[in-house]
């Protein structure tokens, strides 16, 4: 593995993008947020959406494996296809974009750019998920297979007054085009090309020091596998290839949205209702409440259980642990209840847990639970960034789903081409 003779923790680069005419059409739910099927419905008109080539499966048999050859082979097909038929163009230069997503009264606008895969594995652009290799291989191949990483990875940064402005700046005028994704979201994309302008994004990153995944830990560590093998190949190699780099959009971490991210239980581990309560008792201060009981603060829980819901605050007296993962809610509800009183030891395999992201609403808590194949729920308050960031700082990793970022950010808006 070489690392990469490159100082700046983000660069310009020349984009792969839709011409504006089709970027309504080409404009897609992020890949991993539909089914085959979902996805095969949502284009069945539409030839030229990107889930052609971040879900190809949707184009051959159904049944296919979403793992077979052919359905890598059918993106590459489907990317040149789109590049040949004038969908998709390359920029001339290389540029940075301001990217704005807009859900409701809810507005976030960062920075697209390339981030380096040296700072990644360095930790100076900071993770906090594990990731699993059965995905980060399937990343790897689509990669590898359209020659572009075309999933952005959503990165969130400490205030910057440089970066703001130049924001500022190039959001008075009219973007290079605006569309309206899943959800009635509104992405829209101005590019940055003044030489003056883009130098003075790049020296606020630089001056930022370090940066942070919140969404796309997959996208990243493929990324970085993708230019370790690319290098270690290379007999050219100089260090400033695009596979050095990886896409990411990047967000003042104020303006990032995190909503809660819920669980439910199918059963209660062999307890009844009421010796259930007394085992929650044990622990936390437990209200009924006939309302839903959302949580106000952190250290609060939603409990839905037999129709009833309760409000859980965790007891004062209890000697809290250190760490800043320990001190998330998440690690306080399963460390003290999921684990020892449901006995929950693996969230990540246990067939006897889901999890619920917030925008579905408390609704789907009780919905869940009054249709009988789930026991008990759990409602929590949203993870905080800095809590995310303290957590990434201490080099520590959170328990899974502990963060639901929401809008999400669209497929097909903008690539990075790996030269």
């Amino acid at each position: 593995m070489r690392n990469p003779e490159n100082h700046h923790l983000v660069r310009p680069f020349r984009a792969l993008r839709p011409i504006p005419e089709r970027a309504q059409e080409v404009a897609a739910p992020p890949y991993d947020v539909l089914n085959t099927e979902e996805a095969r419905a949502l284009v069945s008109d539409n030839p030229w959406s990107f889930l052609h080539i971040s879900k190809p499966e949707i184009d051959l048999p159904p049944g296919t494996d979403v793992y077979a050859p052919e359905v890598y082979k059918k993106a590459a097909e489907n990317m040149s296809r789109m590049i040949s038929e004038g969908v998709l163009e390359r920029d001339p230069e290389p540029y940075y974009y301001i990217y704005r997503l807009r859900m409701g009264d809810h507005v976030q606008t960062g920075i697209v750019g390339a981030g380096s895969i040296d700072a990644y594995r360095k930790n100076i652009i900071r993770r906090h998920e594990f990731t699993r290799p059965d995905k980060e291989d399937d990343r790897v191949r689509q990669i590898e297979a359209v020659n572009a990483q075309t999933g952005p990875v959503f990165i969130t940064h400490k205030p910057n007054g440089n970066l703001a402005e130049i924001i500022t700046k190039a959001t008075a005028d009219d973007p290079a085009y605006s569309v309206i994704g899943e959800g009635g979201v509104e992405h829209s994309l101005w590019v940055v090309s003044d030489a003056d302008d883009i130098q003075t994004v790049t020296d606020a990153f630089d001056e930022l020091s370090v940066i942070y995944i919140a969404d796309g830990h997959h996208r990243s560590a493929a990324a970085s596998r993708v230019a370790t093998a690319r290098s270690d190949a290379d007999p050219s190699y100089k260090g400033d290839e695009s596979y050095n780099e990886f896409l990411i959009v990047c967000f003042p971490e104020k303006e990032v949205q995190i909503l809660d991210y819920n669980r439910v239980v199918r059963d209660l581990g062999g307890l009844s209702e009421q010796e259930f309560l007394s085992r929650v008792e044990e622990v936390f201060d437990v209200k009924k409440y006939y309302a839903v009981a959302k949580p106000e603060a952190s250290k609060e829980f939603g409990m839905y259980l037999s129709g009833q819901w309760y409000k859980l605050t965790l007891k004062a007296e209890l000697n809290l642990k250190s760490t800043p993962m320990e001190r998330l809610d998440i690690s306080i509800l399963t460390s003290h209840l999921l684990e020892p009183v449901l006995a929950i030891s693996d969230p990540r395999i246990d067939p006897r847990i889901d999890f619920i992201g917030g925008i579905r609403g408390m609704a789907e808590l009780e919905k869940r639970v009054n249709g009988g194949e789930w026991a008990v729920a759990f409602a929590l308050y949203p993870t905080s960034m800095t809590e995310l960031m303290a957590v990434a700082d201490a080099d520590q990793v959170m328990p899974p789903k502990s963060t639901w970022f929401e809008p999400k950010l669209a497929d097909g808006i903008i690539s990075l081409v790996l030269d």
